[in-house]
């Protein structure tokens, strides 16, 4: 099973650097040898619990369907963590940023700036926290932070660090190209706010019709039409339909909750 799980991890390109920017522990091979087990034993409960609810064997017949259904979701865990670690990072890197230029302007020396950065941003912190352990144990300014650049998930703040190590490298002034790319990424956020304003009427149209009017005046119809036609319709024919309207009434909220961009300031 270990050249198995080794081969899994080679057909994902980069998997390595995607568990140092997700902050996994562990190597890419054991990476896979717990998604691979994690979704074996969710298959096997799920195909067990279809089997204890209908009592027919061809159920197994819907394992490896839902094994390959539940691994391919699972291995995704670290792309989805990276990109909610990203979009938590991008929340805060105007502010963080902003912060340490009036830490600069202040007079603050730049490892003591980045210490305070760490002691009062959440989701920046431990990254500006990490370049202090790094300074702290011997390494360079310059070493430490091509190795947080190297595992950053957000583009933002690798280039808000590019720029530190760029302007400490060269000797130039920090604070006026921090300014430059603070207001670039300010401009980013804010043509993503408006792309977002003019994407959220259509999928405001398509809830209304999909998830309210629709449901309710498909069930008042059906109602209707069960009274003529002598149809029964039963308890859990009007659960299932709840069912539906809610899965789809989720699904609806999901997309306009991952569609939504960071704060812009």
């Amino acid at each position: 099973m270990t050249f198995l799980y080794k081969w899994l991890a080679r057909q994902i390109p980069g998997l390595k650097l995607k568990l140092k920017e997700a902050k996994i522990s562990g190597t890419d091979e054991g990476y896979m040898k717990k998604t691979w087990m994690g979704a074996l034993y969710l298959s096997l409960g799920l195909t067990f619990v279809a089997f204890l609810f209908t009592k027919k064997l061809g159920v197994f017949l819907f394992f490896p369907i839902l094994f390959f259904v539940m691994f391919t979701y699972l291995v995704r865990v670290v792309d989805v963590k990276i990109e909610k670690m990203k979009r938590e990072i991008d929340k805060e890197i105007l502010f963080a940023g902003r912060f340490l230029i009036i830490e600069l302007e202040s007079g603050v020396p730049l490892y003591n700036a980045f210490k305070n950065i760490s002691e009062n941003y959440e989701t920046i912190g431990p990254y500006f926290d990490e370049i202090v352990d790094k300074v702290d144990l011997g390494t360079s300014m310059d070493d430490a932070l091509n190795e947080v650049i190297t595992t950053t998930p957000s583009p933002n703040l690798r280039r808000v660090l590019w720029q530190i190590l760029n302007s400490f490298k060269t000797g130039s002034n920090v604070m006026g190209s921090l300014n430059i790319v603070l207001d670039q990424i300010s401009r980013e956020q804010r043509i993503i706010i408006k792309e977002y304003g003019r994407k959220l009427n259509p999928i405001a149209m398509f809830y209304l019709m999909a998830a309210i009017i629709v449901p309710s005046l498909g069930i008042t119809m059906l109602a209707v039409l069960a009274t003529f036609l002598g149809l029964n319709l039963s308890l859990g024919i009007l659960l299932v339909i709840v069912m539906i309207i809610a899965f789809v009434q989720f699904m609806f909220l999901a997309i306009i909750k991952s569609s939504r961009p960071p704060m812009v300031v």
